[in-house]
C-alpha cells in the first residue's frame, strides 16, 4: 500500500476514534468513514479520494440512502 493511502487511512481512523461516542449521521451503509477506509484499502490513492469525496457529497438529506459498497477492484493486465 502506498504512503498517501497509509496517511489517508490514519486520518480516517483518527476521525473514527474522535467521533466514536456519537451516533453516525450517515444515511448509507457502510458509514461514509468506513466507505473511505475501504476505498483507500482497495484502490489507488486518487481513485479512492474521488470515490470518498463523491460519497460524502451524496450523503445529505435530499440524497439517497441504503447499502452502497465500494466498487470492486478490476484486474489490469
Amino acid at each position: 500500500m502506498s504512503t498517501p493511502n497509509n496517511l489517508a487511512l490514519k486520518l480516517i481512523k483518527f476521525y473514527q476514534m474522535a467521533t466514536s461516542n456519537r451516533p453516525s449521521p450517515c444515511r448509507f451503509t457502510p458509514s461514509c468513514s468506513e466507505y473511505g477506509k475501504q476505498a483507500f484499502e482497495n484502490h489507488r490513492f486518487f481513485k479512492a479520494l474521488r470515490l470518498t469525496i463523491y460519497r460524502i457529497l451524496r450523503c445529505n438529506p435530499v440524497g439517497g440512502s441504503g447499502y452502497d459498497p465500494i466498487p470492486e477492484v478490476k484486474c489490469h493486465q
